[in-house]
Parts: C-alpha cells; sequence; structure tokens
C-alpha cells in the first residue's frame, strides 16, 4: 500500500500525500501554489479551471483538456498535469497561443483568459492546422463574460499558423505499475487504483459501499462544492479491460473507462447524427474525462448516451468476481428513477455497439436551452431499417420523457411495416401519449416534453424523405 500520489507537473515529477478526494483545482491552487488555474462555477461548465491531462497506465496517452474542479487526486497518479504556466514549458516563457491572445488582446478581466490559453493549446497539440469547427469545439467548454470570442478564436487561428512547420512531440511512454496500489491519506480516506479487471472485482466485492470513480465529471460535482466526501475510492481509470476498444466489422466493444472522446474518433463515419450529439453534450474537457459506463452507470433520466445507444441495440455487459460475467441489452440495464440491474458487487465492463449496415439509418436529436453542454430537455433516437421506402424495423428511445432512458415501443408499432412518411411520422407521434407520461421541471412542462418529442418524429419523417429541416431550438 503507498501512501502518496505520483504525477508529472509541468514537466516535473512530484509527490503528494494530499487526500484522494481532494480535487485537483483545490491541490494546484492550495498546495501546489499554481494559481492561474482559476475557480469560476466549481461544476465542469465554465473552463477557468482547463488543465492538460495525460492519463496514467496507458501507452501513448495523449494530453487532452480537463476541469480541475471535478478531477480528483485518486485520477491522477502516475499521470501528467500541465498548467498555463507550465504551457511554455520554461518559468516566464509564453506559448504561440499565449502570445497571440496578449497580442490582439484577447482578454478583459482575465479570469478565464488561463482556461482558454489551455484549451487552444491542448487543440493545437493534437491538430496544428485546425479548422474553423475544430476551434470552437475546443473553446464550447470555456465561458468569457467580457471580450467576446472573435479576438479569441483570432488568436487561434495565428498561433495556428506559426505551428504548421511545427512537428509535434511525440507522446511520453507510461511506466508500467503494479496490478493496484492504494493511497491512505493522514485523514483516513482511502483511494484504490486496480490495474486489471480481477483486482478491481475483488475490490468492490470488499467495499461495496466505496465510490466507484470513473471519469468524476458527474460524481465530483457535490465533492467540488465541498458538500460530500469520499471515505473509500475505487479508481477505474487505470484497469486494462476497461480501457480496452475493439472492433470488428460488425460492432465495437467499448470498456466501461472509454472517454467519450476516444469513442467519438470511431462512430463519427458511422453514425455521423450520433457524434453530433456527443459533441453537443459535453466540451473537450467534459469528453476527455466522462466515460461511457460511467454514464450509464449513473442512470440519469436525462443521459444523452444511453438513448442513442439503446436505439442502436447496444448491450452491456457486467461482472462480479463470484458471479461472473453477465451481457444484457442496455434497455434492461434501467429499471426505476437511478436503479439499474447493477449489482452490489458488480461493475460494468464492457459497452458493445453494433456498427451501422447497408439500408440502416440512425437519427438523434437534443433539445435544449444551450447548443452546447447543456443538459437535454428532450434527447429523442431512432434506429431504423429501410426495405425500400418501407420501415422494416425500428428502436425509437427517448431520455427526459420517463424515470429511465426507454424506448417508445406503441410509436415503434406505429412505424414498423409502413412508409416513412409526413403523416405517419406524426402518427408515432402520436402514440408517444402511450409509451410516456413525462414530467414538469424548470426545463421544461409535461405538454412542452410530449409535443417536442413529437415533433422530432415529424422531423425524422421529414429530413429522412429529403426535405431540409432547419429548427432554431435543436
Amino acid at each position: 500500500m503507498t501512501t502518496h500520489t505520483s504525477f508529472t507537473f509541468n514537466g516535473q515529477p512530484v509527490t503528494t500525500a494530499a487526500r484522494p478526494d481532494m480535487t485537483v483545482l483545490d491541490l494546484l491552487r492550495n498546495e501546489m501554489s499554481a494559481r492561474g488555474t482559476k475557480e469560476g462555477c466549481a461544476e465542469g461548465d465554465c473552463g477557468a479551471c482547463t488543465v492538460l491531462f495525460r492519463r496514467g497506465g496507458q501507452e501513448g496517452a495523449e494530453l487532452l483538456a480537463a476541469n480541475a474542479c471535478i478531477m480528483t487526486v485518486a485520477q491522477i497518479d502516475g499521470g501528467e498535469i500541465v498548467t498555463v504556466e507550465g504551457l511554455g514549458g520554461t518559468k516566464g516563457v509564453l506559448n504561440a497561443v499565449q502570445e497571440e491572445m496578449a497580442r490582439n488582446g484577447s482578454s478583459q478581466c482575465g479570469f478565464c483568459t488561463p482556461g482558454i490559453a489551455v484549451a487552444l493549446s491542448g487543440l493545437l497539440a493534437r491538430d496544428p492546422d485546425p479548422d474553423e469547427t475544430a476551434i470552437h469545439d475546443a473553446l464550447a467548454g470555456n465561458l468569457c463574460r467580457c471580450t467576446g470570442y472573435r479576438p479569441i478564436v483570432d488568436a487561434a487561428r495565428a498561433a495556428a499558423a506559426r505551428l504548421k512547420a511545427v512537428d509535434a512531440e511525440p507522446n511520453a511512454s507510461i511506466a508500467e505499475r503494479t496490478l493496484v496500489s492504494s493511497h491512505t491519506d493522514a485523514s483516513g480516506v482511502t483511494a484504490h487504483r486496480p490495474h486489471d479487471l480481477r483486482g478491481l472485482l475483488k475490490l468492490r466485492r470488499d467495499h461495496p459501499d466505496a465510490v466507484l470513480l470513473a471519469g468524476g465529471t458527474d460524481l465530483a460535482v457535490p465533492l467540488a462544492g465541498y458538500e460530500t466526501r469520499w471515505p473509500v475510492i475505487i479508481h477505474t481509470g487505470h484497469v486494462a479491460e476497461l480501457r480496452a476498444i475493439e472492433t470488428t466489422d460488425d460492432d465495437w466493444t467499448f470498456g466501461a473507462a472509454v472517454t467519450w472522446e476516444e469513442a467519438l474518433g470511431l462512430v463519427r463515419d458511422d453514425y455521423p447524427s450520433f457524434a453530433t450529439l456527443i459533441r453537443r453534450f459535453g466540451s473537450t474537457q467534459i469528453r476527455s474525462m466522462g466515460t461511457i459506463g460511467g454514464n450509464i452507470g449513473t442512470a440519469s433520466p436525462i443521459g444523452d448516451g444511453p438513448p442513442a445507444l439503446i436505439a442502436l441495440g447496444a448491450t452491456v455487459t457486467l461482472a462480479s468476481l463470484e458471479g461472473g460475467e453477465r451481457t444484457m441489452a442496455l434497455e434492461d440495464f434501467f429499471l426505476d428513477y437511478r436503479k439499474t440491474e447493477l449489482r452490489a458487487d458488480e461493475v460494468i465492463v464492457s459497452v458493445t455497439v453494433p456498427r451501422a449496415r447497408q439500408g440502416e439509418v440512425m437519427r438523434t436529436y437534443k433539445v435544449s436551452k444551450r447548443y452546447d453542454q447543456d443538459i437535454s430537455t428532450v434527447c429523442g433516437a431512432y434506429w431504423l431499417r429501410m426495405d425500400g421506402d418501407i420501415v422494416g424495423d425500428v428502436r425509437i428511445a427517448y431520455g427526459g420523457m420517463a424515470a429511465t432512458p426507454k424506448r417508445a415501443p406503441h410509436a415503434e408499432a406505429a412505424l414498423r411495416g409502413k412508409a416513412l412518411t409526413i403523416d405517419n411520422g406524426r402518427a408515432a407521434g402520436a402514440a408517444l401519449a402511450t409509451d410516456f407520461a413525462p414530467l414538469t421541471d424548470w426545463r421544461g412542462s409535461d405538454r412542452y416534453r410530449a409535443r417536442a418529442a413529437a415533433g422530432l418524429l415529424e422531423r425524422l419523417a421529414r429530413e429522412l424523405s429529403g426535405e431540409t429541416v432547419e429548427v432554431m431550438a435543436l
């Protein structure tokens, strides 16, 4: 058992005895005097706390933007953190992004500026010649309230122009580590970091009440607000089986600790609509940390991943030390509000997603108050197998319409075996009244949700019939 956390900080190896459930933001500001990283929202929304993070335990891992306010010390062992102070590589030296932002006046109050400089530096490290879409996507998780984004985008373009001729440095290799390491700090908080599935399952059996920590983009929000503490943590980010991705001609199998950023690169060609959804429900900072298994395991009725995965016919594999593995359709995993099939000694191992086949169509639409990085009011996902003009088979799933992500069997029956006309799309929308009794909250009333969900089915029919559809709220 170890009593410390070791990682690389701005190019230097460091060791800390900080609490495993301390946020990385507090570690940087209070323990390491790296105060360029700011606290804004403490919820992973504003990006003022953005750092670059290279995951430990994975050869060739990239430095990706992440929110330090909802990342914990337990997650960074064996990894690497770069803050705004380390972007130039040497104290007092600015990198191209920082120089261009200073030159063209990209900041006013400056509070958000460090996070923006870090986020753009992370983009240019991966893509020295980004297009306009990539720049805006990299900035989607950074809020600037006083300058406006035009000079910031101009600085990104100017920095990219300077870096085009520079070859990117290869990713540093990650050293081999023991199968399970643990860290108990002076306050009694214990963080376990298993490196294989068996070690994880043993820990889960022995500590059923421990916090199972993957990306932490949901769990760490109350932690960042000092509303909770975690006495025992099991971090899954080093478990080889949960970090694996298997690709065949028929499907992908994503380990539960695979991030949405990693999945995005694979699904965009088969399912461009799903890729758009992934980009919308999380900024780069969120996608680089948030995991597929965590998004499923939190069992939120408004989580955006599950409706799309259910519509695609995904399956989920669970495992425990005594019970072994079991696999089920993802739609059967959700039982009630925040309740799932997952037993106290089980973990989510992987999710298998069928790939696109000839004659199949998939669309997903999200209704939210903001386009980027906002919680859904309604999220609809649709998979169809077309036999000519006839809907041979169909799966329809919604989030935000029930206590769980859920299929719509009556709406499916209204389309199955029929032509995908606008009238039939409307009939399927009307059938949703039998499938769902949505709730009312501050994001939308039950009536609004019902009408929006029905409207999405009409939109589907119009879009697949070749009609151009422009909906400002989607």
